[in-house]
């Protein structure tokens, strides 16, 4: 029984590491000669290419169509949870920015392959390409996403505004989200194959250097997330109410940490941290939404995580994460990734195409973010959850004032 919940817990992501593992050992082996297992990494790719625009579809529409608008109490806290989940995403980001720059990570290895060069194009034109399109079947391209979930999410809002009216849709979403859901299961299950196979032509055609740049990625990762879990999540509860707040905070905080490393999952962990909210003296009605939505659409630890997995890409592909265009981009996608990662099965690999179809890099660099967000998973889950809690206190600071 022991053994059956400990695989449950930690299966996939054993699987997945093992995939990797085996794929760096053939790698090493067999030198260039594995390129001939790169066509099943390919297949791979291509199935979760094709998969991503019906499911960011189905599932950004689904989840806000099914909203309850008769919650009156629910939508006078929203804004200040929405404000709350985005500015301490940002200020993960920024934090994360603060420490690649002040610990780079470098790669010694050659590029992956050259990136094309484009004109240089202004800033309101990209803008303005990557949140729309000038025709509806672009929609349907992996390169437009951001537009993608733009649309899903009016489509959504359209959705609920109709009402009754709207039902025979509703149900048409709901089921197409479940139908996603299953096949992307589907193709999961082949993903340790895939990685594993491109993670055995890098290192065939790049060596044991490209090791050398997944530590650093790994030790500037858990530098920041300790700093931030340690010192911003204790600023934030002193926020609502000084010391004593502080001190409740971190006495029940414990246990939703171990439960977050014991599950890797941010839903998993909502029963305890619902329970660690209500110790805490958080106001039921403030704890028991935003614990659940921010289970879902709060990742302050995948924010840290999609810088790291850019500015580990750029640094394989020697292309400097710096600028005001640059930096600026990597905002914007990490709080869409932070916000739809949880709304969306396997929302991480969903976030790493992301980022690579808005830079233009090479298709191949999706292995090395997918491996960064394994390796990471377990101590982002413990920021994401924990890092529920501490805003819901920020938020019952903006609502009911500080505790005295």
């Amino acid at each position: 029984m022991t053994q059956n919940i400990f695989f449950k817990r930690f299966g996939n992501s054993l699987i997945l590491l093992a995939g990797l593992l085996a794929g760096c050992i053939l790698g090493l082996v067999f030198k260039e000669k594995i390129l001939v297992v790169k066509p099943i990494g390919d297949i791979f790719l291509n199935l979760l290419f094709i998969t991503v625009v019906p499911l960011i579809f189905f599932t950004v529409s689904t989840s806000i169509a099914n909203i309850d608008r008769s919650q009156k109490k629910v939508g006078k806290l929203m804004g200040a949870m929405f404000g709350v989940f985005v500015a301490t995403i940002v200020i993960a980001a920024i934090l994360t920015v603060v420490g690649v720059q002040l610990f780079p990570i470098q790669s010694p290895v050659n590029s992956l392959q050259n990136v094309e060069t484009q004109a240089p194009v202004s800033i309101g034109d990209q803008v303005t390409k990557m949140l729309t399109v000038e025709n509806f079947y672009s929609l349907l391209s992996k390169g437009n996403m951001l537009a993608l979930m733009i649309f899903s999410a009016l489509i959504g809002v359209a959705v609920n505004k109709a009402g009754e009216k709207a039902l025979p849709f509703k149900a048409f979403l709901n089921s197409g989200q479940e139908v996603m859901t299953q096949f992307l299961q589907l193709i999961m299950k082949i993903a340790p194959f895939g990685l594993g196979a491109y993670m055995a032509t890098q290192v065939g055609v790049l060596g044991s250097q490209m090791f050398g740049i997944y530590g650093k990625a790994l030790a500037v990762y858990h530098g920041v997330g300790i700093v931030y879990y340690i010192v911003f999540f204790s600023l934030y509860a002193f926020f609502w109410g000084g010391r004593k707040t502080l001190r409740r905070y971190w006495k029940n905080n414990m246990v939703p940490t171990v439960t977050a490393v014991g599950t890797c999952s941010s839903i998993a962990s909502i029963p305890v941290n619902l329970q660690a909210a209500e110790k805490m003296g958080i106001p039921a009605y403030i704890r028991n939404l935003i614990v659940p939505i921010g289970g879902v659409l709060h990742k302050e630890g995948s924010a840290i995580s999609s810088i790291i997995k850019i500015a580990t890409v750029f640094a394989v592909l020697h292309q400097p994460f710096s600028g005001w265009e640059t930096l600026g981009i990597a905002f914007f996608i990490t709080i869409i990734v932070s916000v739809v990662e949880g709304g969306v099965p396997n929302g991480g690999y969903l976030g790493e195409i992301l980022f690579i179809s808005v830079y233009h890099l090479p298709a191949e660099t999706l292995t090395i973010a997918m491996a960064i967000g394994t390796l990471v998973d377990p101590f982002a889950t413990i920021l994401n959850v924990t890092g529920d809690t501490a805003s819901a206190m920020i938020v019952t600071r903006i609502v009911e004032g500080k505790e005295v």
